[in-house]
């Protein structure tokens, strides 16, 4: 990891490993949360993640699909530092108004590269890929910020989907303050 990186790392990370009691999705109880909105609720921060992605992006991507939620502030950011268009991709299909699944401008036949703030175990970016490919959008990488999921969890490479990730649990874990 270049000094850079570490550096970007260990500010992510203390603005975002908080301590206390905390229970987690699978019910664990836990006495660190990471939360991810810390870093992209700060300007300058998501700033350094968004321009520190912008050369993991594959070069034949057309727009970039930012998932909801977390992945939506970093795309939007990400498409004015490179000029791409950006959608933002629901969990799912509205039921009212437009009842689109990604709201935006047109993906239909381009290439879209997936943008997350964090991958565990990559449920929501598999369910976003197979329902965009659906709508006929060639998808075939996700651009993270931090993968945090552990050996064999993520498989989203089942669905030919690369995992590209700017920083992993263990270059968080290294730099811890």
């Amino acid at each position: 990891m270049t000094h850079e990186l570490e550096d970007l790392a260990a500010d992510v990370d203390a603005a975002c490993r908080i301590r206390g009691t905390f229970t987690l999705r699978s019910g664990t109880i836990t006495d660190e949360y990471f939360d991810k909105y810390r870093f992209e609720g700060d300007p300058v921060l998501l700033r350094r993640v968004a321009e520190a992605m912008v050369p993991l992006l594959p070069a034949d991507t057309e727009v970039l699909g930012g998932l909801e939620l977390g992945g939506v502030p970093i795309a939007t950011v990400v498409s004015s530092l490179t000029g791409l268009p950006a959608v933002f991709v629901r969990k799912e299909a509205k039921t009212y108004g437009t009842c689109r699944l990604a709201e935006g401008g047109d993906f239909t036949g381009k290439t879209v590269t997936l943008i997350e703030d964090i991958v565990t175990t990559g449920g929501a970016v598999r369910n976003a890929a197979v329902a965009l490919r659906e709508l006929r959008a060639t998808v075939h990488t996700v651009v993270c910020a931090i993968d945090r999921s552990e050996p064999g969890k993520n498989t989203l490479g089942e669905i030919e989907l690369a995992t590209v990730s700017l920083l992993t649990k263990a270059d968080l874990d290294a730099v811890q303050r």
